[in-house]
């Protein structure tokens, strides 16, 4: 399953430097596939839209930092644990109740970002 950050987040930043798929944004911040992955012309997101990687998309949260579902791996293929909870200070990195997935679904999308 996806990361969600929760809204005891204090919008401390610690955990954004740390996803290698660059799927946590700053609230308020536009997201897209292509921030910080190898991914060109279009992608397919998790709902089978088919969208262009470099399309902005609407932040999730205006308040509190947050993690795009579609980018999200849980850090498979990388590390042994998702990052951003490993360095929330509050612990408000927690399993996404709505975004439940295998290791092999994350392990295609991290295969997917990083072609």
């Amino acid at each position: 399953m996806a990361i969600m950050i929760t809204d005891d987040c204090i919008n401390c930043g610690a955990c954004d430097p740390e996803c290698p798929n660059n799927a946590i944004y700053e609230g308020g911040v536009e997201w897209a596939i292509a921030d910080g992955t190898n991914v060109q012309g279009t992608y397919t997101l998790k709902n089978g839209e088919e969208v262009d990687v470099d399309a902005s998309h609407s932040p999730l949260s205006d308040e509190f930092y947050y993690i795009v579902p579609d980018k999200c791996t849980e850090c498979t293929g990388f590390h042994d644990e998702p990052q951003c909870a490993a360095v929330c200070p509050v612990d408000c990195c927690l399993p996404d109740p709505d975004h439940e997935e295998s290791e092999e679904v994350l392990l295609d999308r991290k295969n997917r970002l990083h072609i």
